[in-house]
C-alpha cells in the first residue's frame, strides 16, 4: 500500500494485536455473532491490519459492519447452505452472512474439493462484504495449493467512457506457495484505487491523485485535488489511453464469476448484496510440489534482486512488503490513527464492553 495511506508515525497509536483482536471479537459478539464466527471475522480484519492493508482492516470496516448489523442488512447468525454441488464445484447461499465468517468456510470447501479432484471452485450468493481478498486466497497455502478469491460489491465504478457506475470495485486475491521466500500474495481491486482507500485519504487529509476518480458525469479527473463529496470511481487504468478498458473488462470478468455464475446476477442489479468466487488449485495435480516451490523461490528471489531503477531503493513483489509489515507489527503493535482508537473507545463504552485500548495522545 502506498505510504500516503499509512498513519503518520508522529500521531500513530500502537496497539497490541491481541488487544484490538479481543475488542473486535467483543463487538461482533455484541452484534449477535456466535463465538466461532466472531473469532473468524476478527481474524480476517487483524490479518489485514498486521500486513499493512489498512483499507480493509478495522479502521474502515468495523463502522460499516456495526451499522449493517444495526440496520439488519447483515445476518449475525446465517444459516448458509450449499444449493448446488458437483465433485469439484459448489454454490453457497450465504443467508446475508458477513463474508468475514462465511467466506473462509466457502474457501475451505474449495480446498476440500481440490484435495480430491485437483481443482475446487465455489461461488457464493446472497452474501455481504468479505474483507481482504488476500485472506481467503492465502488459506490455500498450507495445503500446497494456489488460492484465488474474488468478490463483487460496492457499485461505484463507471465503465470506460461511461457516466454512471455499472461495476463494483471487484478485487482479485491470488496466493501461490513458496518454500523459503515469502509467498506471492496479490490483492487488488479492478478500480483505479480501492474504494476504502478513499476513506483513508479523507481521514488523513490526502488529496486524490490524477486518475483516481471522475466527475459525476464520468469525466476523468486528471489532476490532484481534495476528494469531493460527489464523484465516480474510475476503472484500473483511469482512461482509455492508459488502459482503463483492461481494468473495466477485468471487473466485468469478476462480476461474471461471482455474480452471474452464482445466480446472483451482475452487481448493478443487486445493490447491497455481495457475491463471491473462490478457487483452489492443488499443485501436485499439475506438478511436483517441491519442484514448484523451488521454482517459486527462484522466481521471487530473482524479482526482489532485480536492480532498481534510478531513484528507487529496491524491487518488490506482491506479498513481500506485507510480510515485512507483519513481522514488525506482530512485535511492536499495529499503528492506528487516534480518531480510530477514539471511535473504538466510544463504541465499547456505548456497548458496555471492556476497554482494552491505550489512551490517545493529547
Amino acid at each position: 500500500m502506498l505510504e500516503m495511506f499509512h498513519v503518520p508515525h508522529d500521531i500513530a497509536v500502537r496497539v497490541a494485536q491481541q488487544d484490538i483482536r479481543s475488542t473486535v471479537e467483543d463487538i461482533f459478539r455484541k452484534m449477535g455473532m456466535g463465538d466461532t464466527d466472531a473469532r473468524q471475522s476478527a481474524d480476517v480484519l487483524i490479518y489485514a491490519d498486521l500486513r499493512g492493508i489498512e483499507s480493509h482492516g478495522v479502521s474502515n470496516m468495523m463502522r460499516s459492519y456495526v451499522e449493517g448489523f444495526g440496520k439488519g442488512s447483515i445476518n449475525p447468525k446465517p444459516k448458509w447452505k450449499v444449493v448446488h454441488e458437483t465433485d469439484s464445484a459448489a454454490t453457497i447461499d450465504c443467508d446475508r452472512g458477513l463474508g468475514l465468517a462465511v467466506g473462509p468456510i466457502a474457501m475451505r470447501v474449495a480446498i476440500q474439493k481440490a484435495e480430491r479432484t485437483g481443482v475446487g471452485a465455489v461461488t457464493c450468493t446472497n452474501g455481504r462484504h468479505f474483507g481482504a481478498a488476500a485472506y481467503h486466497a492465502q488459506l490455500a497455502l498450507p495445503h500446497d495449493m494456489i488460492g484465488m478469491a474474488m468478490t463483487v460489491g460496492g457499485l461505484r465504478v463507471a465503465p470506460t467512457f461511461g457516466s454512471k457506475p455499472m461495476v463494483g470495485l471487484n478485487p482479485i486475491g491470488f496466493a501461490a506457495p513458496t518454500r523459503k521466500e515469502p509467498p506471492f500474495i496479490f490483492d487488488a481491486s479492478m478500480s483505479s484505487v480501492a474504494g476504502n482507500k478513499i476513506a483513508l485519504a479523507k481521514r488523513l487529509g490526502v488529496p486524490a491523485l490524477p486518475g483516481w476518480i471522475a466527475e459525476p458525469d464520468g469525466t476523468p479527473i486528471m489532476d490532484s485535488r481534495p476528494i469531493p463529496d460527489d464523484f465516480l470511481m474510475l476503472p484500473l487504468g483511469a482512461t482509455r489511453e492508459i488502459g482503463s478498458h483492461k481494468g473495466y473488462s477485468m471487473a466485468v470478468m469478476v462480476d461474471i464469476l461471482c455474480g452471474v455464475l452464482s445466480g446472483t446476477g451482475p452487481g448493478y442489479k443487486n445493490r447491497g448484496m455481495a457475491s463471491h468466487f473462490f478457487a483452489a488449485f492443488k499443485v501436485s495435480a499439475f506438478n511436483d510440489v517441491e519442484k514448484f516451490k523451488s521454482e517459486m523461490d527462484d522466481f521471487m528471489r530473482a524479482l526482489r534482486e532485480t536492480p532498481p531503477a534510478p531513484g528507487h531503493e529496491r524491487v518488490m513483489y506482491a506479498g513481500l512488503p506485507e510480510h515485512e509489515a507483519e513481522m514488525d507489527r506482530s512485535v511492536n503493535g499495529i499503528p492506528y490513527h487516534p480518531e480510530v482508537v477514539e471511535w473504538f473507545k466510544g463504541t465499547v463504552a456505548e456497548l458496555g464492553l471492556k476497554d482494552r485500548l491505550p489512551a490517545t495522545r493529547k
